[in-house]
């Protein structure tokens, strides 16, 4: 029995095509490498790719696309400039706020991806009834703890792994993020007030869990540098979190109006003021049978119950407007409007 080795579906893969009616294989075009991973979404000379494509991006569920929300960019810049201001009151050193980068992730591959040790701080956003993470690294914490109690510049923090983090240290971080929580109220004031306060500090991932594994989130990566020392900071906000001010985040500048025209709206304004429109004065009404009306014949009379002094209905497509009282002027008839009709909803809907 011959020896058949399957040919290497990683390096070549036979596609059968224009195949005869016996069955045989007929013509066949072979793929080579970088077809197959082009085809599959992968690149072998790049590890981080920024555009994923083909079936990568198909069957990879944590690729969530943020671009829908382009007003975040503008809020987070301007979160990075108040931080920097802020940061270096508190610290009373030099310091710079980059923004490393605004992506999509799932919840849970988020928390399995934190580096510990690192202080994780969940924060309640009032108006928009949520939560959301501010995550500090620990190379931060020591740089801030540091700083604060007045460490030599140039000499790198004394790290001590497997051990818990002091109250000093959390009451240090803790502040340091209610400065930051405060930045990100004046951030997104300009598109909506929002009061973010600080619910409480954990060290366990397991314990910080606002949202459920499969969800989106936005991350963002903040990275904090004090001459010498620094470290990063990451905060999360949840899908969900933004979903009460997602119309605004859809806005492209700020203050935008979708579909709206002001030269056209004022123009269309002042057509409709000068619109002609027809005006019923209603004298009185009656309501009679059907085979009455059915046999009235010409000559008959029929006998209204308004009297010269009874109020007259101004209807416009039978939409009761105002209501007055019959006069003449001159050699016309003419009505008095003393009120307007209060619109009910029934009248609305005409």
């Amino acid at each position: 029995m011959a020896d058949e080795t399957p040919p290497d579906v990683a390096t070549e893969i036979a596609v059968a095509s224009d195949l005869p009616a016996d069955g045989s294989t007929g013509a066949e075009r072979i793929l080579n490498q970088e077809e197959i991973d082009s085809l599959l979404g992968f690149d072998v000379n790049s590890d981080q790719m920024q555009d994923k494509s083909g079936v990568r991006a198909i069957i990879n569920s944590a690729l969530v696309s943020y671009e829908r929300l382009p007003m975040l960019e503008i809020v987070f810049d301007r979160l990075v400039r108040l931080m920097t201001t802020s940061l270096r009151n508190f610290t009373s050193d030099n310091v710079e706020v980059s923004l490393d980068s605004i992506t999509s992730i799932r919840f849970g591959d988020y928390l399995n991806s934190i580096p510990l040790p690192a202080i994780l701080s969940v924060f309640h956003a009032e108006e928009l009834d949520n939560y959301g993470l501010f995550t500090v690294d620990s190379n931060l914490i020591y740089s801030i703890v540091d700083v604060l109690l007045g460490g030599r510049r140039g000499s790198s923090a004394m790290r001590i792994e497997g051990r818990p983090y002091t109250t000093i240290e959390r009451t240090l971080v803790q502040r340091m993020v209610e400065v930051i929580l405060q930045d990100m109220c004046a951030a997104f004031e300009p598109l909506a007030p929002v009061n973010f306060s600080l619910d409480r500090l954990e060290t366990n991932p397991r314990f910080a869990a606002i949202a459920r594994p499969a969800n989106a989130a936005i991350l963002v990566k903040l990275r904090i540098d004090m001459e010498d020392r620094g470290g990063r900071t990451e905060l999360l906000l949840p899908y969900a979190t933004l979903e009460p001010i997602r119309k605004l985040l859809l806005q492209q500048f700020m203050g935008e109006k979708f579909g709206r025209d002001s030269i056209w709206e004022s123009h269309l304004a002042t057509e409709l003021w000068s619109t002609k429109v027809n005006i019923d004065a209603i004298l009185d009404e009656q309501v009679m049978p059907l085979n009455r009306v059915m046999n009235l014949e010409v000559g008959q009379t029929v006998m209204l119950g308004a009297s010269p002094d009874s109020k007259i209905e101004l209807r416009c497509r039978g939409v009761p407007l105002l209501t007055g009282r019959m006069g003449r002027v001159g050699s016309s008839v003419a009505v008095r409007v003393d009120a307007a009709i209060e619109r009910t909803d029934a009248s609305k809907a005409l």
